[in-house]
């Protein structure tokens, strides 16, 4: 399954007519069965085969009943002269703190003729500047001779960089990529085969961290805290394509994460996906295909050996690291997951991936290129030799390092317990999951009318409570909101609620907090505790109902937008266990003249605590508790109440980080905000809209007209500190000129950046939304349908994807707040942008 093939078709075609390919396909040798009670990996028979395990179902994912039988990749006719290029290594080696970096390069060649191939071989590297205009950086060009018949290995001389822009991970700076095309032309014939990829110069290394125990990881020589999420793939049944690709790698990146782990039990990704990582600075940890499930720890125990044909696993293990080698995301191999390869695979696999020496030391090199390259052979003739292999997933620095199940846990926790110093005894934990109800027209475009009916909320006598789900959430794999005796329903926190639209606005609520509480819980200790954290998942691969970030359908839950605030790379957080406020400064630089803003608002639109902790300094890689949020320990505190934070720069108040919470009181519930829903805050929208024939970018200024702005609340305009693009569009660059926009005679960048649209909306569009009462504006949410003139019930009219710069916000009185909007629309279809939120439950619709 995860072996190329190549077949050989010029002696057969027919160059003047048609031509038909036909392939016999067969199911895996060992489909398996499925047990009544379900389990991980079904009967493990799966596992006798090399190929994705999850296909007999997990406990996240229903079987898949064909088992995917037949071709899953892409099929593509290759056409090349006498001598192609096959599978070109790229390798970089630094010296002098990165400021001498070489390029090392190693291709096969293969004769198809029956001649001596005389050939000019070139390989050119070049970087793309502003306006599409590429710079030459190398060009280099050697003579080879192919005997006929034959296949060699041919080594470039290193390439010599000063200073290149170097590739960092997200969060961390910009990820520049350089083009390397490799060309021959064979003599008497011409230009026989190219070869181009996309390559970033960065040097990834770790090591077991004695402070934590943990499995620290540095880019550059910078450490990275990790915070990133468990992906199992794109598409259960293997409908890949690099529109999606694009679409799930960014949400990663929209969400602040910095890895992805690529799970044993699913697929070794396609080029698109690790090219997408490349892009938006996504370090991926890539698996082999074990698991501890299916191979030898599973109940029952089966496969101990793992699959039948250990030569087949080796050749796909070799033909996966020369596919995605060369990319600049890839972290690390893992041999599996919560399981090592059988002895003789892990030996081979140690002896494949065996470290360079350029990579073996974590100080710098001592001695030069030139001197190393006589002692050691080229880099980029190992099969990989610049990334660590780690022998399974639980094991040197991940979990407890010893293989004992030790990551987890995969359920509703209690928000505060993700920041007290017993949660999690170790200092990288692999998997942490729990909830991740979708929107509620997410369950009504995939489900029958029977799948909309919403748990029933069972008391039990030690006060806890129990969900039922019915049969078709059960068969989605539902995971609750409660864990009696540990973990009280935290929907019903909010009150029972009354059907499966207020079951869902309240699950997101749950969803974001959880989400948040569990990665600022983890951040709180950096360093300190832990060295980084996967969640249990991301993303689901079918409609199932927990562990998810976004639907299947790619909507975005408001966990999403949890995830996003508390991943933010410099953040100001609540400790729920302690009530102190910290700042966390993830950067490699100090954080200076910089202070804090605290206010309090009640129910009532009233602030009664409000307070600026004065300008403060953060060094580099800390977290640093500024001061306790005492409100709480204030005279007649309120039950509920919104807690406002904002982290800005003294000078000219330009927001850094900016965190809204909602909590209560010890011991207290959400109840509250029942009646809350009724209030009336007004809100003032404009909108400027800007089109290029199918992709829209909308910029929407939302404001709570409420009350005045404070005079001493000096932010309440939220103009945030813009940070580096991904490479579209950014509407963010905008925001100096926003009141200007109107005024067509405004010169400079935004003038420029107006022309790459075909075509503008007529100014700004105001919209108000009238309401008499004063308050926090809670929970508003975007989203983007098509028109519909006979919408049928259940009839799902949302354009999907969409990106949103921040949803499921919420702004106190006289606060405002730009978000950026960014979507591809069908053709024929006209859009139609719907604010809602928890005081607003028909929506304000706009027509773009």
């Amino acid at each position: 399954m995860f072996q190329r093939h190549s077949l050989e078709v010029t002696d057969i075609l027919n160059p003047e007519g048609t031509n038909l390919l036909a392939v016999l396909v067969y199911p895996p040798d060992h489909p398996g069965s499925i047990p009544p009670e379900g389990g991980q990996g079904g009967d493990h028979e799966i596992g006798k085969d090399v190929a994705t395990q999850y296909v007999e179902g997990w406990d996240w994912i229903a079987p898949v009943r064909d088992r995917n039988t037949g071709i899953w990749d892409e099929v593509s006719i290759y056409v090349s002269g006498p001598v192609k290029i096959i599978d070109p290594h790229l390798v970089s080696s630094f010296f002098d703190h990165n400021t001498r970096v070489y390029l090392h390069a190693t291709t096969e060649l293969e004769n198809k003729s029956a001649w001596v191939a005389e050939c000019s071989l070139n390989i050119q590297v070049t970087t793309e500047l502003e306006g599409s205009i590429c710079l030459v950086e190398h060009l280099q060009t050697q003579h080879v001779s192919v005997p006929p018949g034959a296949r060699i290995q041919y080594t470039f001389p290193q390439l010599f960089f000063y200073k290149p822009n170097l590739w960092w991970p997200n969060g961390m700076g910009k990820q520049s990529l350089y083009n390397v095309s490799i060309t021959i032309d064979v003599k008497g014939y011409g230009k026989s085969d190219s070869w181009g990829q996309l390559f970033g110069f960065r040097k990834i290394e770790s090591h077991i961290d004695s402070a934590t125990g943990g499995r620290l990881f540095k880019v550059n020589g910078q450490p990275i805290f990790i915070r990133g999420g468990n992906w199992i793939l794109s598409d259960c049944l293997l409908r890949l394509s690099e529109e999606r690709y694009k679409t799930d790698v960014k949400f990663h990146a929209d969400m602040n994460l910095n890895m992805i782990r690529c799970w044993g039990g699913g697929l070794a990704e396609r080029p698109e996906f690790y090219h997408y990582c490349d892009v938006y600075g996504l370090l991926v940890w890539q698996e082999f295909w074990i698991t501890g499930d299916v191979d030898g720890r599973g109940i029952p125990v089966s496969n101990p050996n793992g699959p039948l044909d250990h030569d087949l696993f080796m050749l796909c293990a070799r033909d996966t690291v020369k596919l995605l080698r060369n990319h600049p995301s890839l972290a690390l191999w893992v041999g599996g997951n919560e399981q090592v390869p059988p002895p003789d695979l892990n030996t081979a696999l140690k002896n494949d991936l065996k470290l360079h020496p350029f990579f073996e030391n974590q100080s710098e090199n001592a001695m030069s290129v030139e001197d190393m390259s006589t002692v050691f052979k080229d880099p980029s003739q190992y099969l990989d030799g610049t990334r660590i292999y780690i022998q399974g997933s639980l094991w040197d620095g991940f979990a407890n390092g010893k293989g004992d199940f030790t990551d987890g846990p995969y359920e509703i926790q209690n928000p505060e317990d993700f920041f007290r110093d017993d949660y999690y005894n170790y200092g990288f934990n692999p998997e942490v999951g729990s909830v991740g109800m979708p929107v509620a027209a997410t369950i009504r475009a995939t489900m029958p009318p029977e799948g909309w009916q919403i748990p029933l909320f069972k008391k039990l006598p030690n006060g806890y409570t129990e969900e039922v789900p019915n049969p078709i959430w059960e068969y989605h794999k539902y995971i609750p909101y409660s864990k009696p005796g540990k973990v009280h329903d935290q929907i019903e926190l909010y009150g029972i609620p009354k059907d499966l639209d207020d079951f869902c606005l309240k699950a997101q609520l749950v969803n974001y907090i959880q989400y948040r509480a569990l990665l600022e819980g983890w951040t709180s200790h950096m360093w300190s505790k832990y060295t980084g954290v996967l969640i249990w998942k991301t993303q689901n691969p079918w409609t199932g109902l927990r562990g998810q970030f976004y639907d299947h359908l790619l909507d975005q839950t408001a966990g999403f937008y949890g995830c996003r605030c508390a991943a933010e790379p410099i953040h100001v957080q609540l400790n729920l266990a302690t009530l102190f406020i910290e700042v966390v400064n993830t950067m490699s630089e100090e954080l200076s003249n910089v202070a804090v803003e605290a206010s309090v608002w009640d129910l009532e639109g009233a602030c009664p605590y409000y307070k600026v902790f004065d300008t403060h300094s953060f060094p580099p890689k800390k977290v640093v508790s500024i001061g306790e949020m005492n409100y709480p320990k204030s005279k007649n505190p309120k039950p509920v109440y919104f807690l406002l934070l904002k982290l800005y720069d003294v000078s000219n108040y330009h927001i850094i980080s900016r965190n809204f919470y909602w909590l209560h009181l010890s011991g207290g519930d959400y109840k509250l905000l029942e009646p809350y829903r009724k209030k009336r805050i007004p809100l003032k929208i404009t909108s400027k809209t800007f089109i290029k024939g199918s992709s829209y970018e909308i910029e929407m200024n939302v404001q709570n007209k409420s009350k005045k702005p404070d005079p001493k609340i000096l932010t309440c305009k939220n103009n945030f500190v813009s940070r580096h693009g991904d490479g579209d569009f950014d509407m963010a660059s905008l925001e100096t000129t926003f009141e200007e926009t109107e005024e067509k005679q405004n010169a400079g960048l935004f003038q420029r950046l107006c022309r790459q649209f075909s075509r503008e909306t007529d100014g700004l569009k105001v919209a108000e939304v009238n309401g008499s009462d004063v308050g926090v504006a809670f929970f508003l949410n975007f989203s983007v349908h098509a028109m519909k003139t006979d919408h049928k019930e259940g009839e799902d009219t949302r354009i999907l994807p969409v990106h949103y710069s921040d949803n499921y916000f919420s702004l106190v009185p006289g606060e405002e707040m730009s978000i950026k909007i960014s979507f591809q629309v069908p053709q024929g279809v006209t859009p139609r942008l719907t604010l809602r939120g928890w005081n607003y439950h028909n929506g304000l619709h706009t027509v773009l």
